[in-house]
């Protein structure tokens, strides 16, 4: 169901394919006050704290920074870590609340783009790992990066 990302990357956030299992993901628009989308296409966006949350069917990003845009004025929000609103259709909430109400999965924001004009978004599913998960996929990417590392040597032998 989810899209990928076409736009230009501003923020990604690396540690949640570590530390959860990414089922399904969103693509949400951002509700953003005064001069904060000036920040976000100069890539002031950080999500490496961020966390997802659904209150009275509205789904909103907690801990996401974007710095206060340096030529501003006024308009630059107090609070650079505030709670922004996302913007899903009626039915993405639902199926999200259902989803995130069962034991072990959270809304993780995954990355923040630009599409078309429009700060987006891109929200996962997913489940927390154990550390035992963790320790499995760190060898299973060891081993795929030895192989490649061997397949390159093997190639510049035959040279």
């Amino acid at each position: 169901m989810g899209k990928k990302s076409e736009g230009k990357l501003l923020a990604q956030n690396k540690k949640a394919s570590h530390d959860y299992f990414i089922e399904d993901t969103y693509e949400a628009g951002m509700v953003l006050s005064g001069t904060e989308i000036k920040s976000v296409r100069m890539s002031k966006a950080n999500i490496g704290d961020a966390f997802c949350t659904i209150r009275n069917g509205e789904a909103f990003v907690h801990n996401m920074h974007i710095s206060p845009f340096e030529q501003g004025n006024r308009s630059n929000p107090d609070d650079p870590t505030r709670a922004r609103k996302l913007l899903l259709k009626k039915d993405q909430i639902k199926k999200l609340y259902g989803t995130v109400k069962q034991q072990g999965y959270a809304l993780v924001p995954l990355k923040v783009y630009i599409r078309n004009g429009y700060a987006k978004l891109l929200l996962g599913v997913g489940r927390g790992k154990k550390q035992f998960d963790k320790r499995e996929t760190e060898a299973k990417r060891d081993a795929q990066r030895d192989i490649q590392r061997a397949l390159r040597e093997k190639q510049k032998v035959a040279r």
